[in-house]
């Protein structure tokens, strides 16, 4: 096994061969920067694993897991943007290149409810726009609640609302294998549960766009 000193000098070579791997990436095109850096983020997280197949295993991972921040990627950013604005929904770019919307339950559902509120589909109906044309991206919604009431309740009241988002957009034409549902229940909150105000902020739903790099020869 390594010691403790010679894993530190082995991440600190990593982190060297990360920051010129980022300054040689400047000529290449965004998909091929984006599995870059990918493969050479992985190989670090890998390398802490404690040998040279961890540093292989962890550049694979990093490579295939990496999403790529497209001139439509940042079109939908701003369209999103527009769409939102004055209505309290959250819409950033993330560090790994996703696009998320964190959306406040006043205008998604209402308490105990997963039926979507007239305030939320305008913004779905943009959201929905032009992903036809966008083959290789993905859509994750991830439904959260706050602290009231059981897991027994809470846990599928998010699930539902996720689905109830991903019914919607699927009758706007929006692929249904592209969207990827799950439910966290009262698990993450983002807000103090014991006020009236943080449990608002935790019960929301939160939907991210991402996109993968094309391999080359592939359509």
């Amino acid at each position: 096994m390594k010691t403790t000193a010679s894993r530190i000098h082995s991440h600190v070579l990593g982190l060297g061969a990360i920051a010129i791997l980022v300054s040689s990436c400047a000529n290449m095109t965004e998909a091929q920067r984006s599995a870059a850096i990918g493969g050479g983020l992985g190989a670090v997280a890998g390398a802490a694993i404690g040998d040279s197949k961890g540093a292989v295993v962890g550049a694979g991972l990093g490579a295939l897991g990496g999403y790529i921040w497209s001139t439509e990627m940042t079109k939908k950013k701003a369209a999103m943007e527009q769409a939102t604005a004055g209505t309290g929904v959250d819409v950033t770019r993330t560090a790994d290149n996703q696009l998320k919307l964190n959306i406040p339950s006043d205008i998604s559902f209402d308490t105990n409810q997963s039926s979507i509120k007239p305030r939320l589909q305008p913004i779905l109906d943009q959201f929905a726009q032009g992903l036809g044309t966008q083959p290789h991206t993905e859509i994750r919604i991830i439904g959260h609640t706050d602290s009231t009431g059981t897991d027994a309740i809470n846990n599928p009241l998010s699930v539902n609302r996720a689905a109830s988002t991903r019914s919607y957009l699927v009758a706007r034409g929006v692929d249904a294998y592209r969207i990827h549902i799950d439910g966290r229940g009262s698990h993450e909150p983002i807000g103090d549960n014991n006020t009236a105000a943080g449990r608002a902020k935790n019960r929301r739903i939160e939907i991210f766009l991402a996109e993968r790099a094309v391999a080359q020869g592939t359509r």
